[in-house]
């Protein structure tokens, strides 16, 4: 999508503070941080919300990287929160799929 944020940040056109980088996803500590660690993981490929994942998309492979990146983040002993926002009213502020950590 030209015009989405996340899409943009994946191109290089937006900078973003990353914390790992695949051929499939990318992480970046999110800008309005709600949490003294808030990293938010994306799939590269467009998608707008979870409502839009199909047999294509790789999920197990983007919770593994949500887990692997907790674990780098030391954040796996005391535990921490995973969260995805579904649409307006869910929350959603960016229509491309996005996990918080």
């Amino acid at each position: 999508m030209e015009d989405c944020l996340f899409c943009k940040i994946v191109r290089g056109e937006v900078p973003a503070d990353v914390v790992f980088d695949s051929e499939s996803f990318l992480a970046f500590r999110d800008i309005n941080a709600q949490a003294p660690s808030h990293i938010l993981v994306i799939p590269k490929k467009h998608v707008a919300g979870i409502h839009e994942v199909d047999e294509t998309d790789d999920m197990q492979g983007l919770m593994q990287t949500v887990a692997m990146i907790a674990r780098e983040e030391g954040l796996e002993t005391a535990g921490y929160r995973v969260v995805i926002n579904s649409g307006r009213h869910g929350g959603q502020t960016v229509d491309h799929l996005h996990v918080h950590i």
